[in-house]
């Protein structure tokens, strides 16, 4: 929060600037609301340098319906106070009732943008999503390792509505070289079971699917036990420390998106300074807020609501 104007500037430059009569004092005790440019000259005259917020970076696809991918990332990074980046590693069409196709982009416009943004601008936390390619993942992996931020995982394989996101020969790729570079990986439960064959059942099973996921190398496991009957639950460890992070479930089957919605929640926070057990109930809880406030768009399954805390 910045300061207050203070000293001369703050004050009017003479006092026939000012109006006559009882309104004078009130208006001298509380002076309407300065705008931008005016705050950025005080803070000027002050010594304060602009306020730049953090910046985190999305590695994911775009989705053209706007509900998940890049879009859903940019959205929740912006409403967690932070700034966000991207590098477009593929574009689907994708819409309300599915995807229709996707494409990748060449390895070289994958790493020019990385490049870009990390060189110039720099970065707090990066955050992975829909990868598409072994060639694409064993590219970003290599670029990640490289960085000192931290960097959340989320290991996309198929989407909300069933379809595949990332081909057969890349999931070996996922486990060997992205998996290792991950500060939290975010698997949901179908995505365990790609990853590990590990198929999970109820609570209990989610402990045997962290240890599977972590025996890979991310520092945190996030298993996300939203599929299981109940409440839904998710349980973080780094295979010492567990936390269990428990939310009410809504009647709500607007739910496009939630994926990336949480995994760019908890690299938003990461980047805010907090540490992981932290980050990952604050993004439980944001998340748990947009999927309450989905809404329906076409005919199919709508979106999670990332400007909720706005509404």
């Amino acid at each position: 929060m910045r300061p207050e104007p203070s000293g001369p500037s703050a004050a009017p430059s003479s006092p026939s600037a000012s109006p006559s009569g009882p309104s004078s004092a009130a208006s001298s005790a509380f002076p309407g609301p300065i705008s931008a440019p005016q705050q950025q000259a005080a803070d000027d005259r002050a010594g304060i340098p602009p306020y730049v917020p953090p910046r985190v970076l999305t590695v994911a696809g775009s989705d053209s319906g706007g509900g998940a991918g890049i879009q859903a990332d940019l959205k929740t990074m912006l409403a967690l106070g932070t700034h966000g980046m991207s590098v477009i590693a593929a574009v689907t069409a994708q819409n309300s009732r599915g995807v229709q196709g996707y494409w990748e982009l060449p390895v070289e416009a994958v790493r020019a943008q990385y490049r870009s943004v990390v060189d110039d601008i720099g970065v707090q936390a990066v955050k992975t999503g829909m990868l598409a390619s072994a060639e694409l993942v064993t590219t970003v992996a290599g670029l990640l390792g490289a960085t000192p931020a931290p960097v959340v995982v989320d290991p996309v394989g198929v989407s909300k509505h069933g379809d595949s996101l990332l081909a057969p020969d890349a999931v070996d790729s996922v486990r060997t070289e992205l998996l290792p570079v991950a500060t939290v990986v975010t698997p949901n439960l179908d995505e365990v079971a790609q990853l590990t064959g590990v198929h999970v059942e109820d609570e209990t099973g989610m402990r045997q699917a962290a240890e599977a996921v972590l025996g890979h190398g991310p520092k945190w496991a996030l298993i996300k036990g939203g599929h299981l009957p109940g409440e839904p639950v998710d349980l973080l460890t780094d295979g010492d420390e567990e936390h269990w992070l428990r939310s009410p479930r809504h009647d709500n089957r607007h739910t496009h998106g939630t994926g990336c919605t949480l995994a760019s929640a908890l690299a938003a926070h990461l980047a805010l300074g907090l540490e992981v057990p932290a980050a990952a109930k604050a993004a439980k809880e944001f998340t748990t807020g947009a999927i309450a406030a989905g809404f329906p768009l076409g005919d199919g399954l709508g979106p999670v609501d990332h400007g909720w805390r706005l509404r």
